[in-house]
């Protein structure tokens, strides 16, 4: 198939390599590579938001790259690309009207606009995947990004993207739930996850330098949700055992940072400060070596819609405790490769925490199952095949909600989007 990627706030050619292992540059790098490894045609099209970026370009392994000139050379995102959604739709219909695509799948709701609009009257399926939805922030008590603009209207224009998509990919079994809410039907809707390199994150490889005591690891990728409290608080009733906090800011603005220096108080109140460290931000090339050092990955998100860090870890052989939402409760098998503990409930995590180190044969025999369901389930190569079999779905004729498209491109390329 010749197929298109739309990850307008993704540019694949200058942060692949990036510090962020949920990213959306990420996943799209990966996904793309592995569909041209499938045989398929694939072009990433991306904002341009640098001035210094090609219009085209090419990653390792074939994948283009074609940058699209919508709105000023910088980073935006949320409602701040809003505006500048049916200038990057109006080229990617003008694209696509000389070198139609066989499937578009966008990645991210902004995303989702663009590619409607610039598919309309051209008959191409849409296949739709949402970074996050704002029905799960909200119910996760999440609060959005300043950039995110009027709740209301991302929710509004959400809604019509789910249900005008041909097809719509779920990051979680939770998520299928909150698109059937909005009217999705279930028969347009498929769980894939997001994937993990096995290569790369395996149980064999470089361990980081490490102290006699039990290490315990936790990844910051979003402070503000990533319920780094509850796993401080366990600490005081977690003795002789340390906590390595890696990611955040970079290391010379940890002092700097508001929200790690309320976690470094919130240790010293407690006591633990001599056993609780922040790394800072770490490249994702050193983070299989961490994770194998850690006896234990701990994951009290207050939401997580992909459930990276504990997939990352269970690769390398580690196994995890993480709450038990979103999706944590599809990646963590509770009781056979970690386990599952409500968030918000230090007590209970340092309980669960204290059993599993007591019990060496215990963990080793989750960091072996989770190593297993890692490679079985979350490699790149199944979510590959996942994802064709989802383009192929989309393509069967009537497989889309008609109306719904016409009604939303209606809107996308009248006046609204641009008072949006």
């Amino acid at each position: 198939m010749k197929i298109a990627l739309i990850a307008e706030e993704a540019t694949p050619l200058t942060h692949s390599a990036g510090t962020r292992p949920a990213s959306q540059e990420t996943r799209v790098t990966a996904l793309a590579r592995e569909l041209v490894n499938q045989d398929h045609d694939v072009t990433v099209f991306a904002r341009k938001d640098a001035a210094d970026l090609p219009d085209h370009g090419e990653l390792p392994g074939g994948v283009a790259v074609r940058h699209v000139t919508a709105g000023p050379a910088e980073g935006l995102s949320g409602a701040e690309l809003l505006p500048h959604m049916r200038t990057f739709a109006a080229r990617l219909g003008e694209f696509w009207r000389g070198q139609q695509p066989d499937v578009v799948h966008a990645v991210c709701w902004t995303g989702g606009l663009a590619a409607l609009a610039g598919a309309r009257d051209q008959d191409i399926p849409v296949v739709q995947t949402f970074h996050s939805l704002s029905a799960a922030e909200r119910r996760h008590h999440v609060a959005a990004r300043s950039s995110d603009g009027d709740d209301s209207t991302r929710s509004r224009l959400e809604r019509a993207i789910a249900r005008s998509a041909d097809a719509v990919v779920a990051n979680n079994s939770d998520e299928t739930i909150d698109l059937a809410r909005l009217g999705v039907p279930r028969s347009a809707i498929s769980v894939v996850p997001f994937g993990v390199d096995t290569e790369q994150f395996s149980p064999d490889g470089p361990v980081a330098p490490r102290s006699e005591r039990p290490r315990l690891v936790a990844v910051a990728t979003h402070l503000e949700r990533d319920g780094l409290e509850t796993a401080v608080r366990a600490m005081s009733d977690i003795p002789e055992t340390e906590l390595l906090i890696v990611g955040g800011p970079e290391r010379k603005m940890l002092r700097k940072d508001d929200a790690c220096c309320e976690l470094a108080r919130l240790a010293g109140g407690l006591g633990v400060s001599d056993r609780v460290m922040f790394t800072g931000r770490v490249s994702h090339g050193d983070m299989p070596a961490l994770l194998r050092s850690a006896d234990l990955l701990v994951d009290m998100s207050w939401y997580e819609p992909f459930g990276m860090a504990t997939l990352e870890a269970m690769a390398c052989g580690t196994p995890v405790v993480a709450s038990a939402i979103g999706g944590h409760r599809d990646t963590v098998v509770d009781g056979t490769t970690g386990m599952l503990v409500p968030p918000g409930q230090p007590a209970l995590l340092a309980r669960r925490i204290r059993r599993l180190l007591a019990n060496p044969m215990l963990l080793e025999g989750y960091g072996i199952a989770a190593a297993d369901r890692a490679r079985a389930r979350y490699s790149w190569d199944r979510v590959g095949r996942e994802t064709v079999s989802v383009y192929d779905h989309a393509r069967r004729p009537g497989s889309g909600l008609e109306a719904e498209v016409e009604a939303i491109q209606d809107e996308l390329t009248g006046e609204e989007l641009s008072a949006a």
